[in-house]
């Protein structure tokens, strides 16, 4: 658990990642470092997958032909990758080098939930998967998976891909969720789920137990906690329009005391504020207009990922071109 004295302050370093010539990420859905510090960056380019070294330098990249949606990624300690299609409704388990070493859920195979694209919303909870978002694994091997766009529920795995259990239903009452859009697992084992268009985390016991819910968070998208359980969130917020779709039920304007900056706050297990940054001008370094994806390496650097394709900033923004991806460096 997180004790003791602890200084979270965090500098943007322009240009850490050194892309070959002719590559892109075109959006960084989502990023994870693995025991190496090796840095891999899901993004909705030609190639999924790019690894570059604590450095920044480019060390490979895969994935290309066989995701159709990157969402979400997470690493584990034996540095096993989950990555999160949320078109596909799969979670692959890779090896570093790519390979496939299972498969959850079927390819392209939607679970029934009452959900259509441009017509209806989630109705009622479903099986896996629906549009999943992301995955985090508990210290004694089970997955917890957020399931998502399409669904509103977090289904719990054992290591072997056996399902164990599910829980939530659409809605913003305690254990019921508008869209679950990651997860995280503290060293408790404790759930913590990105309920974003309730803009609130809620957190639960590894039964799925609600606990509590912290509702001063800002559209959360994706939930990193570190090795003193630190937790690091990203916060979609409102620093663009909330495009509203007839089927889902977005959070159309800040709740009152909500702040509509995009940015990334540190807390403590009890929800306590450590660190908050991110400002109101997007474009600038160091400030936020959708961020998707973070992570820490085990200096306690950050790296955030943003989806500025799909979520429209590179049209608002236009001609200036927003960042995908950028990293913090921490001292303290």
């Amino acid at each position: 658990m997180a004790k003791g004295p602890h200084k979270f302050e965090f500098e943007v370093i322009e240009g850490w990642e050194h892309l070959p010539e002719g590559m892109s990420f075109v959006e960084v859905a989502g990023v994870a470092v693995d025991s190496r510090d090796r840095v891999y960056v899901f993004c909705r380019g030609e190639w999924p997958v790019i690894i570059f070294d604590k450095e920044g330098k480019f060390l490979n990249a895969w994935g290309k032909g066989v995701f159709s949606s990157p969402h979400g990624i997470f690493i584990d300690r034996e540095d096993v990758l989950y990555l999160a299609d949320d078109y596909d409704h799969t979670v692959r388990i890779c090896d570093p080098d790519g390979n496939i070493k299972m498969t959850l859920g079927e390819a392209g195979v939607a679970a029934d939930t009452g959900y259509k694209v441009g017509a209806c919303p989630v109705l009622y909870g479903g099986k896996p998967f629906n549009r999943v978002t992301n995955v985090a694994k508990g210290r004694n091997g089970d997955l917890y998976i957020s399931d998502g766009y399409g669904n509103a529920r977090v289904h719990r795995f054992a290591a072997d891909g056996t399902h164990l259990a599910s829980w939530g239903q659409p809605g913003n009452g305690p254990g019921e969720f508008n869209l679950p859009h990651a997860v995280a697992v503290d060293s408790s084992g404790r759930v913590y789920v990105a309920d974003r268009e309730n803009s609130r985390v809620q957190v639960f016991t590894a039964n799925g137990v609600f606990l509590k819910s912290w509702d001063w968070v800002g559209r959360p998208t994706d939930i990193f906690i570190d090795e003193q359980d630190f937790i690091h969130i990203a916060e979609l917020a409102w620093s663009k329009r909330v495009l509203h779709h007839l089927h889902d039920r977005s959070m159309q304007h800040p709740p009152p005391g909500h702040d509509p900056v995009a940015r990334v706050t540190v807390c403590d297990p009890d929800g306590t504020v450590v660190a908050r940054f991110g400002g109101p001008d997007p474009i600038l370094p160091g400030n936020f207009i959708a961020p998707h994806g973070l992570w820490c390496d085990s200096r306690g650097d950050l790296y955030v990922g943003e989806v500025i394709l799909r979520g429209g900033a590179v049209a608002l923004l236009a001609p200036l071109t927003p960042h995908a991806f950028q990293k913090f460096r921490r001292s303290g």
